[in-house]
């Protein structure tokens, strides 16, 4: 895979960590009633992760030459805790099929010098925190054993 296609795709990723950090946080405020606070804090906690993929992916175009990306990929409003818990669902689902297209392209593609390691390495990690989302939001949801 040419470098530059690369960087396209990495910085799509980061796209969707900035609006998933910002979707995440602005859900959070959405949520109120009886039993919401572990919720709200859930739902930060989870924007924190996509704070620090964005780091990563930050990272990772800068060590390849890229510039990355001031760009948001689209945020969806949601006004229900389920229709919350269902967007970022599907939207999880999204980023960890570009991301696994990015790893198959890490690994199909390049050799096996430091910097393609450490490449694999951040992306398979970014992919399993996105995976424990979506296992998340499907218990949440009632959906259990549904594992993406």
């Amino acid at each position: 895979m040419e470098k530059e296609e690369l960087l396209k795709m990495l910085n799509h990723a980061l796209e969707l960590e900035h609006a998933a950090y910002v979707q995440y946080l602005s859900h959070a405020e959405l949520i109120d009633g009886d039993n919401a606070e572990p919720l709200i804090e859930r739902l930060k906690e989870i924007a924190n992760d996509e704070k620090t993929h964005q780091e990563k992916f930050r990272s990772l175009i800068g060590m390849l030459g890229g510039t990355p990306s001031m760009g948001i990929a689209e945020t969806h409003p949601a006004k229900t805790v389920r229709e919350i818990l269902e967007q970022n669902l599907k939207d999880e689902k999204e980023a960890v099929d570009t991301y696994r297209k990015i790893y198959g392209a890490i690994v199909g593609g390049r050799g096996r010098g430091y910097y393609d390691m450490l490449l694999e390495h951040e992306v398979r990690h970014i992919i399993m925190d996105e995976q424990e989302h979506i296992t998340e939001l499907e218990l949440l949801l009632g959906k259990s054993g549904e594992s993406y």
